[in-house]
């Protein structure tokens, strides 16, 4: 790599007296001198150690390595472009940082979406998920809501929902017999050990079939038909109301609890206050703790 990169004012001149033809109009564009071009251009033509134009009387074209040059250049300033633009995001007034993970948005948040924004559409909702817990300390995230977090210095943490797990299928899958039904694996609660313990109930699970880390695609696998699967009530209401999931039996075990993490710089925050208020229209509060 190079140990000193030219002036990004070089290589703006450059990409303007190229793109135009001219020096004059590459000034005029950039509301500089046309000395101050040839000086900018001189000054990148030395720094490279080689030369960007043929010169000839007032005319200018480009050498090969400024043909080079030239795509270079423009698809940098491009991407500058658009980055310094994007960072506009960071800015906006209204703008609320939600964290939560991919399953609680595809399953739960996205289907209630539009009743959100029509009580509240001056909240300029930005929805992060991840699959890995965040910090809250380190990352701009005003709220996390998710079922795999726990209290965190400087916020404040409160249980929103004790979720209940099921065993359920797609209505063509519960008709078949019980050795015919594909088993669907899923990790931590979703794992049917839990539902061997805690239920005791066999419902033709097997220990082979498919595995999915993410409840999410495990919920929707489950109502696609490929198989039986442990699944959490909260998530798999939408499905349920489709006729795509049937319940196996009516029992259900304990499942995750999903909380909610505020940020402490966001407790006071209208944007915040007013997600926090239509959460707990839709979910039933279960307790509340504070980290300090």
């Amino acid at each position: 790599m190079l140990k000193h990169w030219p002036p990004l004012s070089s290589l703006r001149g450059f990409e303007a007296a190229a793109r135009l033809g001219s020096f004059h109009k590459a000034a005029e564009e950039l509301h500089l001198t046309q000395s101050a071009i040839s000086q900018q251009i001189r000054s990148l033509e030395a720094y490279l150690e080689q030369p960007l134009f043929f010169r000839s009387g007032r005319s200018v074209s480009l050498t090969d390595a400024g043909h080079d040059l030239l795509s270079t250049t423009q698809a940098m300033l491009q991407q500058l472009a658009v980055g310094i633009r994007r960072l506009g995001q960071y800015q906006k007034p209204n703008q609320l940082v939600l964290n939560t993970t991919p399953a609680f948005a595809r399953h739960w948040l996205l289907p209630r979406l539009g009743e959100f924004r029509r009580q509240y559409p001056q909240v300029d909702l930005w929805i992060f998920t991840t699959d890995e817990v965040p910090d809250m300390a380190s990352q701009t995230i005003d709220l996390a809501v998710r079922d795999d977090i726990s209290a965190q210095a400087e916020c404040s943490f409160k249980v929103l929902h004790a979720d209940r797990l099921y065993p359920a299928c797609h209505p063509s899958v519960r008709a078949l017999p019980c050795e015919q039904r594909t088993t669907l694996h899923g990790e931590r609660e979703m794992d049917w050990s839990h539902w061997a313990v805690e239920a005791g109930i066999d419902v033709g699970q097997q220990d082979q079939g498919l595995n999915f880390s993410d409840p999410g695609l495990l919920l929707d696998a489950a109502a696609a038909g490929l198989g039986i699967a442990l699944v959490s009530e909260l998530l798999s209401r939408q499905a349920r109301a489709s006729g795509l999931l049937q319940p196996l039996v009516e029992q259900t075990i304990r499942g995750p609890n999903w909380a909610l993490l505020t940020h402490r710089d966001s407790e006071h925050d209208p944007m915040a206050r007013s997600f926090t208020t239509w959460l707990h229209d839709n979910l039933p509060a279960v307790g509340t703790l504070t980290a300090t």
